[in-house]
Parts: C-alpha cells; sequence; structure tokens
C-alpha cells in the first residue's frame, strides 16, 4: 500500500496533542504523520519530542490552520495525504481501507466518510454526520453544503498539481474550498461509515467553525468571488447557477438562526443580532421561506427588539435619554 501523509497543525494545544497523534498511528500501516507546530508559545515543542515515529515541522511566525497544513504539505512525501486537527481521532484501521479503495478507482481524486460527533472532550455521540453521503460527480452537491468532515478526507497528492495549495485567506473555510476545487476535476468516492470522532465546536469553544456569522459571510463571499467562477459554474445554464445560490443559502440560514437561537438563550444580544444581519447577504427567496414558520418570526422579533433596547440604554448611557434609532435595519 502506498505511503500516506497525515498532517496535523497544531498551536498551543499540546494536551491535545498526544491522542491525536495515537489515533493518527492506529489508522494506518504505511504512513508518515507530520505535525506542525505553528509558532505554538507553551510547551509543543517538548511534548512533541516524546511522539514517536513523527516528522516535526516548526515555523516561528503564526501561519493559521491553511498556512500550517500547505507547511505539511510541502513537508510531505506520500502519495495520498490527510489532514487531522489536533483535537479530533482516527478511528483504527480506518486510513488503509480508505487508501486502498482509492487505489481500486484511478479516475478518483478523493475519498471521505462519515464522522462520529464528539463532545468537549471528543468522545463520540450517536450522531454520524454527513448522513447522506453524496458521490462521483460532487461538484454541485459540495458548492451547496460541505459534507465531507476535513480529517475523514484523503486525496491524491497528484491533485494538487492542477488545483494548487490550499487558499490561506479562508479561515475555517480552506479544507471546503479545497474539496470543491477537487471536485471540479475528479470524482469522489464515499465510505460510508465512520472513519473518525469529529469534535463538535461550540461559541467558546475556539475552533475556527464556532463563529457562525463571521463563517457564513465568508463562505458567501467566495461563493461570489471564487467558486461560481470556477469553468464549471461559470460555464453552466443560468438555471442551474440560480439553484446553486439558492442550495447554498438554505443551509448556511439555518445555521445561523439556529446560532443566534443559542445566543439569545445565554443573553448574547450582539451574536444574535450579527447572525440575524447576516441573513441579508444570502437569497432573500430562501430566506423568507425559512422565516415562514411562527417560531422563527418570533425569534426573529425576539433578537430585533432587544437589541433595539440596548442600543438604546448604550446610547442613553452615553448621551443623556436620547434612544438610539434604526440599529437593525436591512
Amino acid at each position: 500500500m502506498s505511503l500516506t501523509s497525515i498532517i496535523i497543525p497544531t498551536h498551543n494545544r499540546p494536551h491535545l496533542l498526544t491522542r491525536a497523534v495515537e489515533s493518527a498511528h492506529a489508522a494506518g500501516t504505511n504512513i508518515e504523520v507530520i505535525v506542525v507546530d505553528d509558532a505554538s508559545t507553551d510547551e509543543t515543542a517538548s511534548v512533541c519530542t516524546t511522539l514517536r515515529e513523527i516528522k516535526y515541522v516548526r515555523v516561528e511566525r503564526n501561519q493559521g490552520v491553511a498556512g500550517a497544513r500547505n507547511v505539511g504539505l510541502l513537508a510531505s512525501c506520500g502519495e495520498y495525504v490527510t489532514f487531522l486537527d489536533d483535537d479530533d481521532l482516527r478511528l483504527p484501521d480506518s486510513l488503509d481501507e480508505q487508501v486502498k479503495l482509492l487505489e481500486a478507482d484511478k479516475e478518483a481524486g478523493l475519498i471521505f466518510g462519515q464522522a462520529f460527533l464528539g463532545d468537549e472532550s471528543c468522545k463520540p455521540t450517536n450522531e454520524i454526520y454527513p448522513v447522506v453521503c453524496a458521490q462521483g460527480d460532487a461538484f454541485w452537491d459540495l458548492l451547496a453544503q460541505n459534507f465531507i468532515p476535513c480529517g475523514s478526507a484523503v486525496f491524491r497528492r497528484s491533485c494538487l498539481n492542477r488545483i494548487g495549495l490550499l487558499d490561506g485567506d479562508l479561515p475555517g473555510l480552506d479544507d471546503w474550498d479545497l474539496w470543491i476545487r477537487i471536485a471540479e476535476l475528479y470524482p469522489i468516492i464515499a465510505l460510508e461509515r465512520p472513519v473518525m470522532i469529529w469534535r463538535r465546536s461550540t461559541p467558546i469553544s475556539g475552533q475556527g467553525t464556532s463563529q457562525a456569522a463571521y463563517m457564513v459571510s465568508q463562505a458567501v463571499r467566495q461563493f461570489r468571488r471564487s467558486w461560481m467562477k470556477l469553468p464549471r459554474a461559470a460555464n453552466a445554464q443560468s438555471k442551474m447557477r440560480r439553484a446553486a445560490w439558492q442550495k447554498f443559502s438554505a443551509p448556511l440560514a439555518a445555521h445561523v438562526l439556529s446560532d443566534a437561537r443559542s445566543a439569545l438563550r445565554i443573553g448574547d444580544i450582539t451574536r444574535a443580532a450579527n447572525n440575524v444581519l447576516t441573513l441579508a447577504h444570502l437569497c432573500p427567496l430562501v430566506v423568507l421561506r425559512l422565516l415562514r414558520k411562527r417560531s422563527r418570526l418570533r425569534l426573529l422579533r425576539t433578537i430585533v427588539g432587544q437589541a433595539q433596547e440596548t442600543s438604546a440604554s448604550y446610547s442613553g448611557s452615553i448621551h443623556g435619554d436620547h434612544p438610539c434609532r434604526g440599529t437593525i435595519e436591512g
């Protein structure tokens, strides 16, 4: 079986690193594990000296996850490549199974598997993602939603010769962007069983995907400026392009509303309001359909009302009793 490189970027989380590396070793037989220390300022370097059979690479200036992954790609040698975040875990023997399937299909560029969703301690729950695994020509499916857990994907190094490295200006979206660029040119294989434990992000977890409004705004920007300008999307009929925009908007609108509800429960009005404002960047038709439910309209009115009250109170404390008007519009 061909060599596979497992790239683990890390920054100031040595308490998580050991178990991630151990799970990587247990996932396959002919592998190299590359730990990219993204300018950690704690004991990460000393912890790495205790880890068996790793290639340790340190950068002195923080690159972010995408940049650290690129450093790992340039330092790696495997014919196949996968990423593993330091707070996620690979399941035993899962990598060998995926590589075997990818080697059997010479046309495919990438294989992914399902993931157990994990709690903050990365203990698996009963939830599995994704429930439905698109495969084959998955380009349009991936434009609509990133259904590939990053640590579950294994791709051919040769794909990078055509599409390039990860985009370092897309924190939290760099993997989605990579999958889309691969799927535009290559078929995708899905292994419909869990291959990893994917630690669920929360608003306080510090993970790159834990800020819903920011992530959705960045995704919209990338969709418009880059993904829809890829040759397959740019040359598609306008009907297909409109459908792609609607399908892209639907899960993101649902995500920001869900995060707004969570923020409201803990009294974080600013976060809730930012989520609601983000809806303006998505397909209006999709947003209107989503807001038809009475509970969602009630949520929207509550957030707007509380945001206005908060702004009025803040304005009054500075400028006397003059209320702040028009705080939430459009």
